[in-house]
């Protein structure tokens, strides 16, 4: 069975370290701070200018002056501060941040990561995600394997346009985790139920598989 996204988002959470300051992007990403460990202390930072985000709020609890990013309503952990967009793209551009969770639409076998534009389409911007993917000292993607015609999302090379290259360290996806080194996709985990020949399948760029790959460990 594939992950759903809940549960790409659990397992992304077992990353964490204690002590971190933690920049989650639009999407996917935004669900791990609903699955932080119990025994560590992480402090998400969202570039609209909050340091201190907790999980989402209740139904019937939502606060609508309290939104991250991708404006959705969020709660704030006790001690939680509130700053201009000028301070937190300091906080991220001077390297405070140990770890970037973003989604993606394409990520590339030498860490490349599209994420911000399909061409032909209207968009806003690219957000901050081109200041995350080159001031973080690590980065994982957040996304699922394919595509909705089936095609593989992880590359030899990006087709879309580029958010940064070679930047990306792990993927997380709905059948695996993969460490991205050497040029290469290495398969560390596969969903539970996945097999190796389906991940195989799904990845179009380079991937190197050990002779066991255990299935992540998922409450």
């Amino acid at each position: 069975m594939s992950l759903s996204k809940d549960q790409i988002a659990q397992r992304i959470a077992q990353e964490l370290k204690d002590g971190w300051y933690v920049n989650l992007g639009i999407g996917i990403p935004t669900l791990v701070a609903n699955h932080i460990p119990t025994d560590i202390n992480v402090e998400f930072q969202s570039e609209n200018g909050i340091l201190g985000m907790g999980p989402f709020p209740y139904a019937g609890e939502e606060d609508a002056d309290l939104i991250n990013a991708g404006k959705q309503t969020i709660t704030a952990k006790k001690g939680a501060v509130f700053f201009d967009s000028a301070t937190s793209f300091a906080m991220i551009r001077g390297g405070h941040v140990q770890l970037t969770v973003l989604g993606a639409m394409q990520v590339a076998k030498n860490g490349d990561i599209a994420n911000w534009k399909i061409p032909g389409k209207m968009v806003k911007g690219m957000g901050g995600a081109m200041d995350l993917v080159a001031s973080a000292e690590n980065i994982i993607v957040a996304m699922t394997h394919t595509n909705k015609k089936g095609e593989s999302k992880l590359l030899t090379s990006c087709n879309l346009p580029l958010t940064g290259v070679g930047c990306v360290k792990k993927v997380v996806t709905n059948l695996a985790v993969l460490e991205i080194k050497e040029n290469a996709f290495h398969l560390i985990e596969r969903a539970p139920g996945v097999s190796i020949d389906l991940i195989k399948e799904s990845t179009q760029g380079a991937l190197i598989c050990p002779e066991i790959v255990p299935e992540m460990q998922l409450s």
